[in-house]
């Protein structure tokens, strides 16, 4: 009897639940169809701008492509393997790199100069796809993107890959593997994260009211700056300048390679500029990808009529650099300025890289590619036009008015102040590490590993075997046939005009 007692209890208080279950939730009512509506859009959007993030991230992974055959193009054929393997192992340091300190000390919480917390492999607390007030960990500078954590990494990975990959232009030829796989490292770890923390990491430049949407200043001009100076300290090419401070042309052994490699660029370009959206918003990534085109063509116009005027032919390789100028120029304004605006910085700087290589030249400042002039000369002139050009009405609550069009010049000197600080800081930076290298392991390869060929020499194959007869350096074997590019003598010109 006392187990059937126990049994009535049980199965009263079974029911008694049952019942008040079923009463919260008649109290309840079914889920509100709006707010499932709502949480289905959500969801929607994150997938959605996700998708688009890396969709762009994997366009700016091509680049890469574009930056080798770009530079295999403009150089000799016997220095096309090492010209291969360094814009290949760039991005796989810079892989490992970034993903193990770069990226937190680029956007980690902390100081007005560099991140401090989540440092490590993305360790930090992180709450993404959460945004604004939501959001709660150590990566808040990226708060303001609803896509997830890994998202965020990989696309800010292949613009860190980017700005290591302009240095491989500047020292071609002549630079110690090694060496350059080295400061590739630092590179994408200190070097690039500490600038990108200043700007696009809530660092002091962001507070002073410093703009750069998509990287002329954060990207390029820190390549350019680290390439400038690992030109300068390695020393030109040897037969580049007579002893007289002739020019000696060294040709590139295909235009057809350097062109493929342009059109790669401009492509990749589309992924770099309207990606930085980091969202799916039509109205912004279709305007972004038409400023972007017209800099990119108004460069490629000026450069070709400023190439004819001054060296009386339409160069083919300052009509390519030209378009690669417009497009680094337009990458800071290109979400803050018109498409008028776009044409007018493409012109500029279409016409300012035929003078910046030409000016570099005649310095005595071996840069094989324009490198120097592309990225650091006309990302900085791209980054005091967004203080020229910004429009408040395209970006409603970030750059204002730009000096043009009635802003005053308090936007165009914080763009001044980014760009000395962000020079003086590379250069330092790369000086300091370029002389480390050199005097710890020398950077410049031997002048008779730099006469005979790199590919040998660094890499023990060739590109073209079937041009070269001699067998991998060091083995005893014949001398190779020599580039036709390749001056016959010490200083002597390569061709009779020119450039």
């Amino acid at each position: 009897m006392a187990r059937d007692g126990r049994s009535v209890v049980v199965a009263a208080l079974v029911v008694g639940g049952l019942l008040a279950v079923g009463g919260v939730a008649a109290a309840q009512g079914p889920p509100d169809p709006i707010k499932v509506l709502e949480a289905k859009a959500g969801e929607a959007k994150v997938a959605l701008d996700t998708v688009w993030v890396l969709a762009t991230a994997f366009l700016v992974f091509f680049m890469n492509l574009g930056f080798a055959t770009v530079e295999s193009g403009f150089c000799r054929a016997k220095n096309t393997v090492t010209i291969l393997a360094k814009n290949f192992v760039v991005f796989a340091v810079s892989s490992i790199a970034f993903l193990a300190v770069g990226f937190g000390l680029m956007f980690g919480d902390g100081t007005p100069f560099f991140g401090t917390q989540g440092l490590w492999f993305l360790g930090g607390a992180d709450t993404s796809p959460a945004t604004g007030d939501a959001y709660k960990g150590v990566y808040s500078a990226l708060n303001w993107t609803g896509v997830p954590l890994w998202a965020k990494f990989f696309f800010q990975l292949v613009f860190a890959g980017t700005a290591a990959t302009i240095v491989s232009g500047a020292v071609a030829e002549r630079v110690k593997f090694g060496a350059f796989y080295l400061f590739s490292v630092v590179m994408a770890a200190l070097i690039y994260p500490v600038v990108g923390h200043w700007i696009w990491g809530g660092g002091w430049l962001a507070k002073l009211g410093f703009w750069d949407f998509a990287g002329s200043t954060v990207v390029h001009s820190v390549g350019g700056w680290a390439a400038l100076i690992g030109a300068l300290m390695l020393g030109p090419r040897i037969g580049k300048y007579g002893r007289d401070g002739r020019i000696n042309p060294i040709p590139g052994h295909s235009i057809a390679l350097g062109t493929l490699g342009v059109f790669v660029l401009w492509f990749g370009w589309f992924g770099f500029n309207p990606g930085s959206t980091m969202a799916a918003d039509p109205g912004a990534i279709a305007r972004i990808a038409v400023t972007t085109n017209t800099a990119a063509a108004g460069g490629a116009v000026a450069a070709s009529i400023a190439a004819w005027l001054l060296l009386g032919k339409p160069d083919l390789t300052m009509i390519l650099n030209g378009a690669l100028a417009g497009l680094v120029a337009i990458t800071a304004p290109c979400a803050f300025v018109s498409v008028p605006s776009s044409l007018v910085i493409g012109l500029g700087a279409g016409v300012l890289v035929v003078l910046s290589v030409l000016f570099f030249d005649r310095v005595h400042v071996d840069d094989p590619v324009g490198a120097v002039s592309v990225h650091l000369v006309c990302g900085a002139f791209g980054t005091l036009a967004l203080g020229l050009f910004a429009q408040e009405q395209f970006s409603p609550g970030t750059t204002g008015n730009g000096l043009l069009f009635g802003g005053g010049a308090k936007l165009l000197l914080a763009q001044a102040t980014g760009v000395v600080t962000v020079g003086l800081f590379v250069a330092v930076a790369a000086t300091v590490v370029w002389g480390l290298l050199k005097a710890l392991l020398g950077i410049r390869v031997s002048a008779e590993e730099e006469l005979e060929r790199l590919d040998l020499g660094e890499h023990g194959i060739s590109a073209y075997p079937e041009f070269h007869s001699a067998p991998a350096w060091g083995t005893g074997g014949t001398t190779a046939m020599a580039s036709p590019t390749t001056p016959a003598r010490l200083g002597a010109p390569a061709v009779e005009r020119g450039r």
